[in-house]
C-alpha cells in the first residue's frame, strides 16, 4: 500500500481509521498518533492512548477499523510514563 498506493478499499478503511483516532483524540483518549515517513516494510504507526486497564486499551485497539479489517496489524505495549515535560510537546 505504501509503495504502490492503496486500493479503493484500503483508502476507505484508512480514512475510517483516521476518523476513529480523531474522535478518540477529541474525547481525551488518544494522546498522540502518527506514523513514520518511510515507505518500505519497516514503516509503522504509533498511538499513545489513555485507558483504565490493559483490557480497555486492547478493546480500543481492536475496534480500530484498520485493525478490524486487517489493513493494519496492531500490537499493544503497556507503557508507564517516567518523565514528561508538556512544554517540550509544543
Amino acid at each position: 500500500m505504501l509503495t504502490k498506493g492503496p486500493t479503493e478499499f484500503e483508502s476507505r478503511i484508512v480514512s475510517e481509521h483516521f476518523n476513529y483516532l480523531k474522535r478518540l483524540t477529541e474525547g481525551g483518549v488518544v494522546i498522540l498518533a502518527g506514523r513514520t515517513q518511510n515507505t518500505d516494510y519497516s514503516s509503522f504507526g504509533i498511538v499513545l492512548l489513555k485507558a483504565e486497564t490493559i483490557g480497555a486499551a486492547c478493546e480500543i485497539m481492536l475496534n480500530d477499523p484498520a485493525v478490524k479489517n486487517k489493513v493494519f496489524r496492531a500490537e499493544l505495549f503497556p507503557y508507564k510514563t517516567s518523565l514528561f515535560n508538556p512544554n517540550n510537546a509544543k
